[in-house]
């Protein structure tokens, strides 16, 4: 992907058509997403999908499916404060799209609280993991495009959660990064959380800029290729 200059213009959003086609290739019984704002991906939730959209300054300016609620509040409340099993009818999520505040230890609280009420067969997507530059990746934002540092989440899921599987997809505009072999009864990452943070806040893009293709297990943004390498199957017509 060569990201090329959008300061100056609209962004391109190959990554809504990736998850277009992720929706339509695991027709997701239940689907999260955090990070709403004018309702663009969430949007893309079929009308047999039970879908939850979490943001507290959600702007909806597109049209929803009937099974889709909004939930005007902070991930964090939405959390804490809800009973998840019954936000989606007793199921637990299939898909997520982890689209938030944009720095790593928000994300991670947010990838944690998800990962606790996922199927075995689920995926979590993490969107802006694939910053083209230092500034676009600072955490206080001074550019149009900013990804901030939630990159981090991807060497902090392979130090502390080995057996999950991770690949991301070289999608415009600045990737998108999918879990798998999810284990919800997996409680490292909370029983770390501080020590994590302190850890990979501090650390230097300089490590993402020498290690960026092993370390995102990178690969090209095509419908086959992606439906291959993550095992999903065309569902029958």
């Amino acid at each position: 992907m060569v990201p090329g200059d959008w300061r100056n213009g609209p962004l391109p959003r190959a990554y809504v058509e990736r998850l277009a086609q992720i929706h339509a290739l695991l027709r997701p019984r239940t689907y999260l997403e955090i990070g709403v704002k004018h309702g663009l991906t969430l949007g893309l939730a079929g009308p047999d999908t039970l879908a939850v959209g979490v943001d507290p300054e959600a702007e909806i300016t597109l049209p929803l499916s009937p099974r889709t609620q909004v939930r005007r509040e902070t991930s964090d409340a939405f959390f804490s404060t809800r009973d998840i099993a019954r936000e989606f009818e007793g199921l637990p999520i299939d898909l997520a799209f982890i689209d938030g505040m944009h720095l790593f230890e928000y994300a991670l609280r947010d990838l944690i609280n998800t990962m606790a009420h996922c199927s075995p067969a689920a995926r979590i997507i993490l969107h802006d993991t694939m910053p083209f530059d230092r500034q676009m990746a600072l955490r206080e934002r001074e550019t149009d495009a900013w990804t901030g540092d939630v990159w981090k989440l991807v060497p902090c899921l392979r130090r502390y959660c080995p057996g999950l599987a991770i690949v991301t997809l070289d999608t415009a505009p600045t990737g998108l990064t999918i879990i798998s072999n999810i284990d919800r009864a997996d409680r490292a990452l909370g029983r770390h959380y501080d020590a994590i943070v302190a850890e990979f806040v501090a650390l230097d893009f300089a490590v993402y800029e020498a290690e960026r293709l092993a370390l995102l297990n990178l690969v090209a943004d095509d419908p086959r290729e992606t439906a291959a390498r993550l095992g999903i199957e065309p569902c029958a017509s």
